[in-house]
């Protein structure tokens, strides 16, 4: 958590720096990652900020990667930045929900599969919400603005990865509820 609170910080400045203080900075003195203490939509808002941490680092690290090696894929820029930001989102996204979970890690492939079960849909979630944000950006704003040199294009994104947060909030709440994945 102590990667996930200031990533979270990018994209949600001041509630984040709020629910910091609510919701997270009391768990730092806690041993387990667990709070059974706090309310249900408590703990799936910490599981949400924990799986769109991983996914706002990959898309945060895509962009200029994809902007300058000037890598296409088929002939389409936005593609390939969806593609890669994805990529990415995933491999962090599974990084920090593999080491998260308090396992001694003694069977790796079991606790890559729970990893997996625990964070693909909540990261697709993410993504549908960030890159349906972002396509309707990249149609309806012109002049280059939303190329990654541009502070155009990082307000842009960081409201993306708001509405992220919000689409992939349900999608957490049911992987909780269920057990898939644990309540911090």
């Amino acid at each position: 958590m102590n990667i996930v609170w200031p990533l979270t910080g990018l994209y949600f400045p001041i509630l984040g720096i709020i629910a910091y203080y609510k919701l997270g900075k009391e768990k730092q003195n806690n041993a387990t990652h667990h709070n059974h203490n706090k309310p249900f939509w408590q703990s799936v808002i910490i599981s949400t900020t924990h799986c769109s941490a991983g996914c706002s680092l990959g898309n945060i690290i895509g962009a200029p990667i994809v902007f300058l090696t000037g890598l296409i894929l088929f002939n389409n820029e936005l593609a390939t930045t969806m593609i890669i930001e994805f990529i990415l989102a995933y491999i962090f996204g599974l990084m920090f929900q593999y080491f998260h979970m308090e396992i001694k890690h003694e069977n790796p492939i079991k606790d890559l599969k729970n990893a997996i079960k625990a964070d693909t849909l909540s990261l697709i979630a993410f993504e549908v919400g960030m890159f349906g944000f972002m396509i309707i950006a990249h149609l309806t704003i012109k002049n280059n603005l939303l190329e990654p040199n541009k502070i155009e294009y990082w307000f842009i994104m960081q409201i993306a990865m708001l509405i992220g947060f919000f689409t992939s909030y349900p999608i957490n709440w049911y992987l909780v509820k269920k057990g898939i994945k644990h309540a911090m």
